[in-house]
């Protein structure tokens, strides 16, 4: 019985992949590592080299492993990038995806954890948000995911497949052996402390006439540990006969970039260097979650959610 982790050597993945073998799963990882690191995957770890759009080598998977799910987190998430390159985030993110999907269910695996994420919810009516709101990207990634959305549900309507598609709110901060190393890096926290530690000239800061008290767009952070731990639950609770659900991942409390910057500048004992730039396109004012349904259909609980620690965590991985 094993769970297979697609983009396992990334970010998120690589510390879900910890969670699940401190779980006492067995992991096996297919990543073409465009994005990710093989160091970040451990040597015991059965390793994949390719895409998952590839259906002979998801084959060969199924072939060699007991493979009982799937936690899918193989995609690109730059939103600036899906603005300029909506083909190659809907051929990776969804056609790529279908492919996976289509040789899971031939093969028998009919549980899936979804990465997924608030950008699927596009511009917010209502704050915080929940499960129920309206979904209208506003980027062409948020539209990639919403795709794969709505046929996880279509094929679970036709063929049984269980999932949880898990709505993140903004990743940050890191375990003792893994961290945030994106390459371009483009997130906030990463890239203040990067500033604050003279790596980088500046912080591009993107807007300051967003309709929120300082003017600069606000986001929910997450500790990526608090995720790792969401998908370990959400794949118990399909293991334990749970319906198909879509949950929020967030804290449900939200801070803008110039407060980023300023917990950094404590953290660090620095000043961060930074510039004002135009708007990105595509870049909501706000985003903030109500992940109370994650409480109550997964029992989960964030362990670190306030934002010094995200931020301390981050630091000291980069210091390690």
């Amino acid at each position: 019985m094993a769970i297979l982790v697609t983009g396992g050597a990334g970010y998120i993945g690589s510390v879900t992949v910890e969670a699940l073998e401190a779980e006492g799963y067995d992991v096996v990882v297919v990543d073409n590592l465009s994005r990710g690191h093989r160091e970040a995957v451990a040597d015991d770890v059965p390793f994949y080299l390719g895409n998952i759009g590839d259906r002979s080598l998801i084959q060969r998977i199924l072939n060699e492993n007991p493979i009982t799910a799937c936690m899918h987190f193989s995609a690109f998430a730059y939103v600036g990038e899906s603005v300029e390159k909506p083909q190659m985030y809907f051929e990776n993110n969804f056609v790529q995806t279908a492919a996976l999907l289509d040789e899971l269910i031939a093969g028998g695996v009919m549980r899936f954890v979804f990465s997924s994420t608030c950008a699927t919810y596009g511009e917010p009516h209502t704050i915080p948000i929940d499960e129920k709101h309206s979904q209208n990207p506003t980027n062409p990634y948020g539209w990639s995911k919403l795709f794969v959305e709505r046929m996880l549900s279509a094929y679970d309507n036709a063929y049984g497949l269980r999932f949880v598609a898990l709505r993140y709110f903004n990743a940050a901060g890191a375990t003792a052996t893994r961290g945030e190393r994106h390459d371009p890096e483009t997130h906030l926290i990463p890239l203040a402390l990067k500033a604050a530690a003279g790596e980088i000239e500046q912080l591009s800061i993107f807007g300051d006439d967003y309709p929120t008290p300082d003017g600069t767009a606000i986001r929910d952070y997450i500790h990526v540990s608090d995720l790792a731990k969401a998908h370990v639950l959400a794949v118990s609770y399909l293991e334990n006969g749970g319906e198909s659900d879509f949950i929020n991942l967030g804290n449900g409390d939200g801070y803008s970039v110039r407060e980023i910057v300023d917990v950094v500048s404590r953290v660090v004992g620095r000043d961060v260097p930074a510039s004002l730039e135009p708007r990105r396109a595509g870049d909501p004012s706000r985003l903030i979650a109500d992940a109370s349904r994650a409480k109550t259909v997964l029992g989960w609980q964030p362990e670190f959610p306030d934002l010094e620690s995200i931020i301390r965590s981050a630091h000291l991985w980069r210091a390690r």
